[in-house]
């Protein structure tokens, strides 16, 4: 039997045994990684964001024929078709939808209907006031620390405020690695963890060898936070590739556009429906053509790395705790660990 120190709101209202999260990673987070999570007692997220519709579906049918407990899946809320896998989460009665940016209300108010979870990443207070008025079920809170696109406030700031701003389960991000970490958050107040970077880095991850290797190499110094890649702030392992983005001020929109256009017959998406796309993300959050360019370019980057391989040409997004990880554990052992080391914290903690 667990601790039940261990069991949070958020065990209760996502249906896992412990409260760890295995976050949405584009290219990444597939339904192997899922599955390993959700037999361990986590929450496992499927990043669909980077597959077409017809690839969602095929994931999440791998993942129901692979275990029979909860799991999430982690969609784009501008996609233009999100409100067909909107309706598909809810005819395969998915537990929970993650956001990296938060749908609209009536999206969120579909979702709860049908009894699916919405819980969406913020990284700000105001954020999280905003999506708790919306009604969503929790948020992740994730600190500047976190991989990937992330927010300026330190994790140890963030999640205090976000505590003091809403009444919902609050699950912390940004840096976390180990059970320490998860007991640290608990005595914070938050329910729970979620982790990107220390589930990649295990032996259930899809993530080639070689684009471990470099992960693993990589100290907590070795990552910067770039708008090179997209237009919006994110942290990567500063690689080369990152360094050249960042000096190519002149030539990053021609070349951002024509990765966009292969990105575009990668997935299948109509020429005109990645120009709708860039305008309304043009309007949307007020990107010039660079950025938007940028912004569609940024996929493609992160495949070549994570799929392909090619960390010389590939953008490899990871959160400050990379530094701190020297092995690749399997899903099932990582989560047990964490589960020993934060009873430990808790019962030194407790004076136990």
């Amino acid at each position: 039997m667990s601790d039940p120190r261990l069991h949070t709101r958020l065990c209760d209202l996502v249906g896992v045994r412990y409260p760890i999260v295995q976050t949405g990673m584009g290219w990444v987070a597939g339904p192997r990684l899922a599955i390993a999570t959700a037999k361990a007692g986590g929450l496992g997220i499927v990043a669909a964001a980077t597959l077409t519709f017809d690839e969602m579906v095929a994931a999440i049918d791998e993942v129901r024929a692979g275990t029979d407990a909860s799991f999430g899946v982690n969609m784009r809320a501008d996609a233009d078709d999100v409100e067909r896998r909107v309706e598909h989460l809810i005819a395969a009665e998915v537990k929970v939808a993650s956001f990296a940016q938060a749908p609209g209300q009536a999206t969120i108010t579909r979702l709860k209907e049908a009894g699916v979870v919405v819980i969406p990443t913020i990284g700000a207070r105001r954020h999280a006031e905003k999506v708790a008025e919306w009604g969503v079920d929790a948020v992740i809170a994730q600190g500047a620390e976190g991989g990937g696109h992330t927010g300026v406030v330190p994790t140890s700031l963030l999640i205090p405020q976000v505590l003091d701003a809403v009444d919902l389960p609050v699950i912390a991000a940004g840096g976390f690695v180990d059970g320490r970490g998860l007991a640290a958050a608990l005595a914070w107040g938050a329910d729970g963890i979620a982790m990107g970077t220390r589930f990649l880095l295990t032996a259930d991850s899809t993530v080639l060898d070689n684009v471990k290797a470099e992960y693993l190499a990589t100290p907590s110094t070795g990552t910067v936070v770039t708008t090179a890649i997209d237009g919006a702030p994110q942290r990567v392992i500063a690689t080369d590739m990152v360094r050249r983005l960042e000096a190519a001020r002149l030539t990053r929109f021609p070349r951002a556009a024509a990765n966009a256009l292969r990105f575009r017959r990668l997935t299948g998406t109509s020429l005109r429906a990645l120009l709708a796309e860039g305008i309304r993300m043009k309007k949307a959050q007020d990107l010039t053509w660079g950025q938007v360019a940028l912004a569609a370019n940024a996929p493609m980057l992160t495949r070549a790395a994570m799929v392909e391989g090619r960390t010389e040409v590939g953008i490899l997004p990871t959160g400050q705790g990379v530094g701190s990880i020297d092995e690749l554990p399997s899903v099932a052992d990582l989560v047990s660990r964490i589960v020993a080391e934060a009873t430990e914290a808790l019962d030194r903690l407790c004076g136990g």
